[in-house]
């Protein structure tokens, strides 16, 4: 049986890398560059993918709009990551975007718990 494939999209690189670290039993694939997040997708085709809000070149919900009009990538879930909102307004299955989102810091047990419940695994 083969790895899940994660996709994490952030502008932060060390973020990224230290989330990837905590996702050994996955295949992970980073993305620090929100411009090339699509492209990206096609190429990796993850089973999930954690995207960033805020970024500089372009904000997460326009990386999901993009995502969602490919046909490839339309059914793949997206899960936000955010600081914007605290832990305790996260909690309660809040979405944005028809999304989950998880507020940062996220911890593993967090990101286990999620990727389980859109994977199944």
């Amino acid at each position: 049986m083969s790895k899940k494939r994660i996709m994490l999209v952030d502008d932060e690189s060390g973020f990224t890398r230290l989330l990837r670290l905590t996702l050994p039993a996955y295949e992970v694939c980073e993305v620090n560059n929100p411009l090339k997040a699509v492209q990206a997708a096609k190429d990796f085709k993850p089973d999930i993918i954690f995207l960033d809000v805020i970024m500089p070149e372009a904000d997460g919900g326009t990386i999901a709009a993009q995502m969602r009009e490919e046909p490839t990538l339309k059914n793949i879930p997206i899960v936000f990551l955010t600081a914007i909102v605290s832990k305790d307004e996260a909690k309660g299955g809040n979405q944005i975007g028809g999304c989950e989102f998880l507020a940062k810091p996220v911890s593993r047990d967090q990101v286990d718990e999620c990727i389980r419940r859109h994977l199944g695994c």
